[in-house]
Order: structure tokens, then C-alpha cells, then sequence
């Protein structure tokens, strides 16, 4: 199993590391969007939001950088657990989100289905904190 993990790896990195790009770059594009979900009790959501999506710009380029590689997965840890409040302000609040094409009305499972992929997002990241050489050692 651990085989066919490793052989994933690199496909995965380069899934995930432009997923960080586009998403942060969405949130210079439709910044209202985003801005619906930061609960209130954060100040200049606007600034969060903005803040927030250069972040995951930094992180999705920093992870496909070999040299920057583990300090981007630990900051995307970092990042993922910061917006979590903004995941459970949704689900708790039931926000729907204005704007949206399509309707931005997430379902209750949606909503909630977002606090747990935090931790899948989480251990994904993770992977990618060790060197392969560290890997390797621990097979």
C-alpha cells in the first residue's frame, strides 16, 4: 500500500498546489463571495479575505518549489486551521451565500461535510512536510 501511496505522491502535489493558487486567486476576483463566510467576530473581513487568499497563492506556489516544498505544507496547515472558524461560522450559521450563480445555498450536509475535508486537507498537507529522504526512512 505504502507503494502505491509514494507513486501518488508527486501526481497529488500537483493537484493540490494549483488548487491553493486558484482558490486563492478567487478570492481577489470575488472577494464578496468569501467576505459572506468570515464570522463577525473577526474584524476587516475584507483585509481577511484578501489576506487569506494571497496566503494560499503563497503556499500552492511554495509547494511546488522543492527547497520551499516542506516549510509550504506546514504554512498550508497553518492556513487551513485559521480558516476553519470561517467553515464552522457556515455550518453553525447556515450562511447562505450570496451572489453565487446557481444558487448559494450549500446543503446542511455540504456545510458540514467542509468541517471534516478541513482534516483530510490537513493529512494531505502533511504529507508533504517531510523530506523524501525522511520518508524513505520510515518505510
Amino acid at each position: 500500500m505504502s507503494e502505491i501511496l509514494q507513486r501518488l505522491k508527486r501526481p497529488l502535489l500537483f493537484l493540490m498546489a494549483p488548487g491553493y493558487v486558484v482558490a486563492g486567486i478567487l478570492h481577489f476576483v470575488v472577494p464578496e463571495l468569501y467576505v459572506q463566510i468570515v464570522p463577525p467576530i473577526f474584524p476587516a473581513a475584507l483585509a481577511l479575505v484578501y489576506l487569506s487568499g494571497l496566503a494560499e497563492i503563497a503556499v500552492g506556489i511554495g509547494l511546488l518549489i522543492p527547497q520551499t516544498r516542506q516549510y509550504a505544507a506546514w504554512a498550508t496547515i497553518a492556513l487551513l486551521v485559521a480558516i476553519f472558524p470561517a467553515n464552522v461560522y457556515m455550518a453553525i450559521q447556515g450562511v447562505v451565500i450570496e451572489g453565487v450563480s446557481g444558487g448559494g445555498d450549500p446543503s446542511e450536509l455540504v456545510r458540514w461535510g467542509r468541517l471534516p475535508l478541513q482534516g483530510v486537507l490537513i493529512l494531505w498537507a502533511y504529507w508533504y512536510t517531510r523530506t523524501p529522504t525522511e520518508s524513505a526512512e520510515r518505510a
